[in-house]
């Protein structure tokens, strides 16, 4: 039915048999929903997407996704946001977490328009998916960054990590309860038919809609200026979206230095340094 890519999965911790039994679970799926294969298996970080032909011939997306803290919540919010905004869910197995979804344009992303409108494009969505019932949805934890940094050798400095900690403690005690996206960067929007751009790949929270803005600060951050630069689009974000202009600089300075010495530890070339120029452009003063 589906070979798996190699080396799909290598940062999901224990998800090796998972992995292996990917081809079975597209199996159950199909044979379940009376799916036919309709082209190539698509891979990202935590799941494989197979376009398939439904019994009546329409389009559709089988995804298979780990399961885990981050994902066990997308298809509840799906169903929240009902294709307002979002890929619509058509079928979901909470057996296996296996998802059919309405198919959309995977080759066309918001990485393949200027950074402009990109930036509204997106921004917009996000707060188009703030709802205020977030029942049922995890909520944003503190992370002790000193202690984690260290862990791993302390990649970022002393006082930025310090400063995360305090502002982390702060930010999730005092969060709105919103339902909202946390991974709403470029990438995790396609182009689509019924709308222009839909969100794909959600990460749900009870939240701030405030808490989503680093994701597109550290995507095409390339494309920035420096430091000004990430003020300046952190400013089109916070415009095009609502925000609170302090709360959403005090998430985005929190998340990326939060995730800065795990990048840092998983090896990855460009993320440790896009943390880095994102804390230093916003870093409290």
């Amino acid at each position: 039915m589906i070979e798996v890519p190699p080396g799909f999965g290598q940062a999901l911790d224990g998800a090796g048999d998972w992995i292996a039994d990917l081809p079975k679970l597209a199996t159950r799926a199909c044979a379940t929903w009376q799916l036919t294969p309709d082209g190539d298996l698509l891979s990202g970080m935590t799941a494989v997407v197979l376009p398939v032909r439904r019994a009546d011939g329409s389009p559709a997306a089988l995804k298979l996704v780990w399961q885990d803290v981050e994902t066990r919540g997308e298809p509840l919010a799906l169903r929240a946001w009902d294709g307002d905004g979002a890929v619509r869910l058509l079928e979901h197995d909470p057996d296996t977490g296996a998802l059919l979804l309405e198919r959309l344009h995977a080759r066309r992303s918001l990485l393949d328009v200027p950074i402009a409108e990109a930036v509204a494009v997106a921004a917009g969505l996000m707060r188009r998916l703030a709802l205020p019932d977030a029942t049922g949805f995890r909520r944003a934890e503190p992370v002790d960054v000193t202690a984690e940094n260290a862990a791993v050798g302390s990649p970022a400095p002393s006082r930025i990590a310090e400063a995360a900690t305090e502002l982390g403690r702060e930010l999730t005690a005092n969060a709105a309860r919103l339902l909202v996206n946390e991974d709403g960067h470029y990438e995790n929007v396609l182009a689509a038919d019924r709308e222009p751009w839909l969100v794909i790949d959600p990460k749900p929270l009870s939240c701030d809609v405030e808490v989503g803005a680093v994701a597109l600060l550290w995507n095409r951050i390339a494309e920035l200026d420096g430091e000004r630069g990430v003020r300046e689009r952190l400013a089109a974000v916070v415009d095009a979206a609502g925000m609170d202009p302090e709360l959403a600089r005090n998430w985005a300075f929190y998340r990326a230095a939060s995730a800065w010495p795990w990048f840092s530890a998983q090896g990855f070339d460009v993320s440790p340094g896009a943390c880095e120029t994102i804390t230093r452009a916003l870093s409290p003063r």
